[in-house]
């Protein structure tokens, strides 16, 4: 591996005591979101909540990691996989590039198998918005079985 990309991780709130271990071993394994760094070291810089709806904080996450060498901000899967998924998503996105000028990634782990399979029966993902904001954390069924 040639580099380093300096990572900053944003969940919903609805997950502050996750410990991170699904995220931590999806950068370990170039899974989901994280496999877009096939080529290159991760150090992750700042991880932290959105501190609940609307996302009041998000500005100072944002600030934080930048502070800290974030070149991107993940925005974490649980934003997605979590019922219902975040109503801002697209807002942080924006927020977070505009005001901080880096680079934003909706997913961090594979969504697993017992969430897409939920939000299939439910056609939460239905509406074409979805497919790129899912795409990242898209994978095979038997990586999504592992994430369980």
């Amino acid at each position: 591996m040639e580099s380093t990309t300096k990572i900053g991780i944003i969940i919903c709130d609805r997950y502050r005591r996750c410990a991170g271990g699904k995220c931590l071993r999806a950068i370990r394994e170039r899974e989901g979101a994280f496999s877009i760094y096939s080529e290159t070291e991760i150090e992750l810089v700042g991880y932290t909540t959105c501190d609940g709806c609307p996302g009041g904080n998000i500005e100072y996450a944002g600030d934080e990691m930048v502070k800290n060498g974030a070149q991107v901000i993940h925005l974490a899967t649980g934003l997605i996989v979590g019922y219902p998924p975040c109503p801002y998503i697209d807002t942080f996105v924006e927020f977070l590039k505009n005001r901080f000028n880096v680079d934003v990634v909706i997913g961090t782990h594979p969504i697993p198998q017992k969430y897409l399979d939920m939000h299939t029966r439910l056609g939460t993902w239905e509406d074409p918005v979805w497919k790129p904001r899912i795409v990242t954390t898209m994978a095979d069924a038997a990586t999504r079985v592992r994430y369980n």
